[in-house]
């Protein structure tokens, strides 16, 4: 598969229909789990409707969107938290094109995002049972690291040095 990452404006048709289905899974993972069910659709649709993007958009921000064949395949977003530091968020494949390489690339590539913004470094914050995401992230570079945020959904949280890529 031959992928391409582009910047995608954070408001666009195609951010909507990646987030929808990013928050749409990893709200029903989540439920299902711990409450054997899936996520009440009253509640998916205020929780997709109250995330605008805007933290990923352009100086401080980035969305990037893997493309195959023109069609949009997945996401990941960058956004700077102070000169130094940003965070990788909403990394995301859509199922049916699952490891044919887009993910290591939407990575790399936030990460060229984020040093073209000025971090030097990157972190991130997942859950236990985004076993595939923890996977991903330790595959890079990236060294579980004490917590950095209180997200109540947050259960592992990682940094990377995006100077040399060292752990830290």
């Amino acid at each position: 598969m031959i992928w391409n990452v582009a910047p995608e404006p954070a408001d666009s048709a195609v951010a909507a229909a990646l987030w929808r289905d990013y928050y749409t899974e990893v709200s029903d993972r989540y439920y299902l789990l711990h409450e054997g069910r899936r996520t009440d659709p009253d509640e998916l649709e205020r929780e997709i409707a109250a995330a605008t993007g805007d933290d990923l958009a352009p100086p401080k921000g980035r969305l990037l969107v893997a493309w195959c064949a023109g069609e949009p395949g997945g996401s990941a977003g960058v956004r700077l938290l102070d000169a130094d530091t940003a965070e990788l968020t909403r990394v995301f494949v859509r199922e049916p094109l699952r490891g044919k390489g887009a993910a290591p690339l939407l990575v790399r590539a936030a990460e060229d995002a984020a040093r073209a913004m000025g971090a030097v470094r990157m972190i991130l914050d997942t859950r236990n049972d985004l076993v595939e995401a923890r996977a991903l992230y330790a595959r890079l570079g990236y060294a579980e690291t004490e917590p950095h945020n209180d997200d109540v959904y947050a259960e592992h949280w990682f940094a990377k040095d995006l100077r040399s890529g060292d752990l830290n």
